[in-house]
């Protein structure tokens, strides 16, 4: 193994399941946690190096082929992603998209086209084109559950975990749209270029997760 790998990590939480994973695997982390100001971080006891970023930047590093891999949520692969490999579902960073209205309405009992707001418009109209509705999608950069309480809305799409925050603003899921959890994505040009690096990588992670599952 000569040249070392680039994978692309999504900053926080994801981060840090990623960290705690890799560690599991015999991976030397100490520079992915204490990161200082570099950008790059070598991980010193394998080929390997991180780069921390937002996860829409992780899709665009990898399908670009800056770096060989990435760690990001499948939200995010659903909402921008377009050519690369999703090798590994990695079983952490666990919640849902859900279709959530003001509790008491009736969001498919009318005939009117619907609004729905939501942060991710792709993984919205999707959804609806696959029931065959048509409705009008208004994009929301903040606190999305804002906008049935404002009547901007009649529903939105929303990655949900705990339901806490929907409860807390009179708002009911109704209908779930995709289960999300992190996912190991490859470029499609490294997979061919590095294999045997890339393999190796991804059995030791599979190991690992199979280890995990033996242990629930």
């Amino acid at each position: 193994m000569s040249q070392d790998l680039r994978i692309a990590l999504t900053k926080g939480r994801l981060q840090d399941k990623s960290v705690e994973l890799f560690e599991a695997m015999g991976l030397d982390c100490s520079p992915i946690k204490d990161p200082g100001r570099r950008l790059i971080h070598k991980v010193p006891n394998y080929p390997l190096e991180a780069v921390l970023a937002k996860a829409p930047d992780v899709i665009t590093y990898v399908e670009h082929g800056v770096c060989d891999l990435g760690i990001v949520g499948k939200d995010t692969i659903l909402e921008h992603g377009k050519s690369f490999y999703e090798v590994l579902d990695l079983g952490f960073g666990k919640c849902r998209f859900a279709l959530a209205v003001k509790k008491g309405s009736d969001f498919y009992g009318t005939y009117k086209t619907r609004r729905v707001a939501s942060k991710y418009p792709n993984v919205t109209r999707a959804f609806f084109e696959k029931k065959g509705m048509d409705v009008d999608i208004i994009k929301i950069e903040g606190s999305v559950e804002l906008a049935p309480i404002l009547d901007l809305a009649d529903g939105i799409v929303d990655i949900v975990e705990t339901g806490v925050t929907l409860r807390e603003n009179g708002l009911v899921p109704i209908e779930d749209v995709a289960q999300v959890s992190a996912r190991l994505i490859v470029n499609t040009a490294s997979m061919k270029l590095h294999k045997a690096q890339i393999e190796d990588f991804i059995g030791r992670c599979e190991a690992e997760l199979a280890k995990r599952r033996e242990q629930a």
